[in-house]
């Protein structure tokens, strides 16, 4: 049975031994916040919107948010090897002058490598770390003993964190789904991983630190649809012992970001992982060609925004051009998932990606009118073939329809989905006036009225997905999401 409403244990640090303690201060106490926890910028970009951003820190993670008030908070703090100089870097070049709460996912050296720099510089440099939150299993390693260390120097409140508690974070809500209280399998620090999720008005995120199968077959068996969210950080940088496939249908993304280096020696996102997402047509974002990610929520719907344009195709993210860490790049927005475009006013460099308006409605497009050929869009989606998607390409499938009064070319234009997967049109298809057309998932043979996409596995995601018609030029026609 999952604790509800659970108290926040203090930990009394000596040396590099956890000793428990009476409560200190308030759990998930609120620092002080707004333009003196950092520059009016960061405030600004925040008002009304929760940006999460995923750092680019290789072979590692490390994830920045930014409430609608300026509340930050940053889960792990990035690899060993660096000491957290890429995500001071970030920090510094964002203008985050204060971290509300640093929140340790679990105590592995490639999530609390720059745990001990960090505390340094905003308890001596900056505006203070209101609280650390940490699992409370400890490890045997300097990086682990200099954290501690650090804490104790510099006199910050840390807690010990389990299931149930929650951290106040002014308008988000952050509900703690993990580690569960006793352990789990003999304590493994990865299996007993802090897990968050984050919820803005209709959008949420699921953080899962490197929870592997043991938490996440817990996760399912303790909250259920409770774990559903707008987006998942895989679990354990994509490594096959974590994203089952009982829990990625729990969660039911939308979108999915994996944080591990390119050139990954653990092969880190891994086939097997990919190859899950990919047949749930879930799009997929990776640092190691994505760069550093920001997801922009107004509660409404999240606006995705990367600082490369590279591949989301799970079966194809891996054939993308690797970033250099740190790179300075601005981050562009690459696409809309579910509401209104988000206009929060950016300071970060961030640039609205497109003059077409998403349409939500599940059965109706608003075609561009720029031409005879904007006739042309979606009549009818079915995401959901009968019974095994996967087995059943063929019940899978968009209508398009000609509202028009002539016939149209419709040789070389193309059908997208929202990870990046292109179908095109073949040479010499024309579409008659009033005539509609059913494009296919899976394998056959092309008639005047069936198109196959020759895809196999399955294309829409059950879950919620766009349609976007282009051109043969490649300018859109119509763009039609569901849910």
């Amino acid at each position: 049975m999952k604790r509800t409403g659970g108290a926040f244990r203090l930990l009394l640090v000596v040396g590099i031994v956890f000793l428990a303690g009476c409560a200190g201060a308030a759990p998930g106490e609120q620092a002080p916040t707004g333009p003196d926890a950092g520059d009016d910028a960061t405030v600004e970009a925040a008002n009304g919107t929760v940006e999460v951003h995923y750092i680019n820190v290789g072979q590692s993670v490390s994830t920045l948010v930014v409430g609608p008030g300026g509340e930050t908070m940053l889960v792990d703090t990035g690899h060993y090897d660096d000491d957290g100089e890429h995500v001071l870097a970030y920090l510094r070049r964002h203008g985050i002058d204060r971290i509300d709460h640093l929140v340790v996912s679990h105590n592995d050296a490639d999530h609390i490598g720059g745990n001990a720099a960090i505390i340094e510089h905003y308890q001596t440099e900056a505006d203070g770390i209101g609280a650390v939150y940490d699992s409370g299993i400890a490890a045997s390693t300097r990086t682990y003993a200099e954290y501690l260390d650090a804490v104790e120097e510099h006199d910050v409140t840390l807690y010990e964190t389990r299931e149930g508690d929650a951290i106040r974070f002014g308008a988000v809500d952050v509900d703690v789904f993990g580690p569960p209280d006793p352990y789990l399998a003999s304590e493994a620090r990865n299996e007993n991983s802090i897990v968050l999720k984050l919820t803005h008005g209709e959008t949420s995120f699921l953080l899962s630190g490197d929870a592997e199968d043991d938490q996440e077959a817990y996760l399912v068996d303790t909250y259920g649809s409770e774990l559903r969210s707008t987006v998942l950080k895989a679990g354990h940088h994509g490594s096959s012992s974590s994203s089952s496939e009982s829990f990625i249908d729990a969660v039911a993304p939308r979108a999915i970001v994996v944080s591990s280096a390119y050139d990954s020696r653990y092969g880190h996102p891994t086939e097997e992982v990919l190859r899950r997402f990919a047949d749930r047509s879930i799009p997929t974002y990776w640092t190691a060609t994505h760069g550093s990610i920001v997801l922009v929520s107004d509660g409404s719907g999240v606006s995705v925004r990367t600082q490369r344009d590279a591949l989301t195709d799970p079966l194809t993210v891996r054939d993308g051009e690797p970033i250099e860490l740190g790179a300075g790049d601005d981050v562009v927005e690459r696409v809309r998932l579910g509401g209104d475009p988000v206009d929060d006013g950016s300071g970060d460099g961030a640039t609205a990606a497109a003059d077409t308006e998403i349409d939500d409605t599940d059965d109706e497009s608003e075609p561009t009118p720029t031409d005879s050929a904007a006739a042309v869009g979606v009549a009818a989606i079915n995401a959901d073939a009968a019974g095994d998607d996967g087995e059943n390409l063929a019940d899978e499938y968009v209508v398009f329809e000609n509202a028009g009064d002539g016939p149209i070319d419709l040789s070389g234009w193309t059908v997208a989905d929202e990870a990046g997967r292109s179908y095109e049109f073949p040479p010499g298809f024309a579409l008659d006036a009033g005539a509609t057309v059913t494009l296919r998932t899976g394998s056959g043979t092309d008639t005047d009225t069936d198109l196959y996409w020759g895809s196999g596995s399955p294309i829409w995601n059950n879950a919620g997905d766009t349609v976007t018609l282009s051109d043969a030029d490649g300018d859109p026609v119509s763009e039609v999401s569901y849910e």
